[in-house]
């Protein structure tokens, strides 16, 4: 006999479907986030020359000219030799950028070239989106910092001595995400490559070059301490700078409310950008 769909109703066939528009894959889409996140791995992983060989050089050279410019005579900072001093600053200076530039440069690309609709189109929920992007940024990020790490391991006249682990985890974690989110709100926001230029030129290196990376704060006047203490890439660059020599010029325990606030404020907002659509969904 033909069945009929009155007939697959009766017999209860139709409960091997699940209910139109309903969620089958479970509460977290665990393939779909893998998927995102080794897509912006791979991302940098094909350029690896671009995107993690040319910061290291580039911050090598940062490296050198500045030692020999302002290190030379045995110069002391903060009761240590200034290349032993200024090597934390740069690793965390490197990882902050790239983060930065691996979340904002893919959104940007997708949405210039049309294919954004690849990455909205899956069923994917906005905290997946959220993880995948920011997690293909920290990887960046960290890649870039313990290639810039070794780098100054190797080199003569600078010691890369941990004095406290959970300080280098904890901040290099934290600057990591906390640029990855701001790249995220950077491509979405961006409509062109000059946009996100912008936010590079006039936010992120501003704030990355007046956190204290190449100087202790304790030689500024007292308002440019203020603006310091204002600036939440001081608060990660001291940190492992903390956890590298041993010593801080801020407290640590003000740097870790402060980074992990902004960092919770900064992933509801992104979470809010990929829910409503903002600047994605036409």
């Amino acid at each position: 006999m033909e069945s009929t769909p009155s007939t697959l109703a009766d017999t209860g066939s139709s409960k091997d479907y699940p209910e139109l528009g309903s969620r089958s894959i479970g509460a977290v889409n665990w393939v779909g986030l893998w998927t995102l996140y080794t897509r912006e791995t791979r991302r940098f992983m094909k350029v690896w020359a671009q995107t993690l060989a040319a910061p290291a050089v580039t911050t090598i050279l940062f490296m050198i000219i500045f030692t020999l410019a302002l290190g030379d005579r045995g110069r002391m900072v903060a009761d240590m030799p200034y290349a032993q001093f200024l090597a934390p600053g740069l690793i965390v200076m490197a990882v902050l950028q790239n983060a930065f530039a691996n979340t904002s440069s893919s959104i940007l690309i997708s949405k210039v070239q049309g294919n954004i609709v690849d990455t909205l189109m899956p069923p994917l929920s906005a905290l997946e989106l959220t993880i995948g992007f920011v997690a293909g940024g920290v990887t960046r990020g960290l890649a870039v910092g313990v290639s810039v790490g070794t780098a100054f391991a190797l080199m003569p006249g600078v010691s890369m001595h941990i004095e406290h682990y959970w300080a280098v985890i904890y901040y290099a974690l934290t600057a990591s995400v906390m640029l990855s989110l701001i790249g995220v709100l950077t491509g979405v926001w961006a409509e062109k490559f000059d946009h996100a230029a912008t936010i590079t030129n006039f936010v992120i290196a501003p704030l990355s070059l007046l956190s204290g990376t190449f100087y202790s704060i304790e030689r500024l006047s007292t308002g440019w301490q203020v603006f310091s203490q204002m600036n939440p890439f001081f608060y990660m660059i001291d940190g492992v700078r903390y956890g590298f020599i041993g010593r801080a010029d801020s407290d640590l325990t003000t740097g870790i409310i402060y980074t992990l606030v902004l960092n919770i404020v900064l992933t509801l907002w992104v979470y809010r950008v990929f829910k409503t659509g903002y600047r994605l969904k036409a």
